[in-house]
């Protein structure tokens, strides 16, 4: 359809399209509710009433994620059936043991549908948040509040299940679950990651920060470390240090120390203030440091890492609070060989040396690698 021909169109106001898909939506026909949001919405853009088509595909992505959440507790209530259904078979024989067996078979059947559909709903509501974010593009809808709680409604509505614990990994059956689990939280990391990493890029574009929303970052952040399968403390990091919240980061940073490995708790202690730093952003670098020796004398069981790189990150925070550019370089000079366990270091500390005392930076990485390494922890 031309968008001539579109303008032409008589649309029925949005709230109407919106509880007419609504019931099909509660009729159990995901799919079929989800191809109406995607075409309706569409006209709606295409007539220019970009207002209401981002209503539509607004509401579509909460009710479709939000169902996906309520399937996905449900699911784990069903598996936790399914445990005591079998375990039960265990205890008695004969007949007993035959009826328990096919009861544990239905629940079985009964949670592969589940997960089909929570999947899809998920899915189905990742598309939508991502054609929400598309319109806000192509109506130039510039960033303000309103639209910052929009997002922030859609954000709030992506699944958040924990992973199966104290599952027996030699069980056929468990070894199941753990990797459909594991598949369903990379599913919707990646969706919630990829809904998000759009907004971010739309408020840069129409009125947010340079670097895009810091409340974004914040949320994409977070998510990333609750819920990704795969952590990538890096990635994190990326999103916090350009968000306004380092004592939730901080939070975060002692959680992380508590259940990483060896060697791993002062690298990512240093790679957040450096990274705080390489912005300009010194007050920010201090309140997550005080926040993390905070929240680590109020923990048990972890420490602040004792080691020459925490040395070096404490005495370059010191350094940074007065004109010492001498000091500085002697820093870098005595602790050379710590700064070197991760290569991304020397660098950070050249953009620190440039932003703080002006030194132009020395053994630039060519082609503007610098700012394809944060390009690639950004995920993009």
């Amino acid at each position: 359809m031309s968008r001539e021909r579109a303008r032409r169109v008589t649309l029925a106001p949005a709230e109407e399209t919106i509880e007419k898909i609504k019931k099909v939506v509660e009729e159990g026909n995901f799919y079929g509710a989800q191809q109406m949001y995607k075409s309706l919405g569409s006209r709606y853009a295409s007539a220019d009433r970009y207002l209401e088509a981002l209503d539509i595909f607004h509401s579509g992505a909460c009710l479709q994620l939000a169902n996906g959440q309520v399937r996905l507790v449900s699911l784990c209530n069903a598996e936790e059936t399914k445990r005591k259904t079998m375990g039960c078979c265990m205890d008695y024989g004969g007949q007993w043991r035959l009826e328990k067996t096919v009861a544990a078979e239905k629940v079985e059947v009964f949670l592969m549908n589940y997960i089909y559909i929570s999947h899809l709903q998920v899915t189905c509501g990742t598309e939508l948040a991502v054609l929400f974010v598309e319109n806000l593009v192509k109506g130039k809808i510039a960033y303000d509040d309103d639209t910052l709680d929009r997002i922030r409604q859609i954000y709030k509505k992506f699944p958040r299940i924990s992973v199966p614990q104290n599952l027996d990994l030699a069980d056929d059956a468990d070894m199941q679950q753990l990797t459909e689990a594991l598949g369903a939280a990379k599913t919707r990391t990646e969706g919630c990651s990829s809904f998000l990493r759009a907004a971010i890029k739309w408020s840069t574009e129409f009125g947010g920060q340079r670097n895009g929303s810091s409340e974004i970052h914040d949320m994409l952040a977070d998510y990333l470390y609750t819920e990704s399968p795969e952590l990538d403390m890096s990635k994190v990091t990326y999103h916090f240090v350009r968000g306004k919240n380092p004592k939730k980061f901080g939070l975060t940073l002692v959680n992380f120390m508590g259940k990483c490995y060896p060697g791993e708790d002062d690298l990512a202690v240093a790679r957040a203030v450096l990274m705080y730093l390489a912005q300009g952003n010194l007050r920010d670098a201090i309140i997550l440091m005080d926040e993390i020796k905070k929240q680590v004398q109020q923990s048990e069981g972890v420490n602040f890492p004792q080691s020459d790189l925490m040395q070096f990150t404490n005495f370059l925070l010191e350094t940074l609070q007065r004109d010492a550019l001498p000091l500085f370089n002697m820093l870098r000079d005595r602790f050379r060989q710590s700064i070197s366990r991760e290569h991304l270091f020397n660098e950070l500390l050249d953009e620190i040396a440039e932003k703080f005392y002006g030194v132009r930076r020395r053994n630039s990485m060519p082609g503007g690698m610098f700012g394809e390494i944060f390009k690639m922890m950004a995920g993009e």
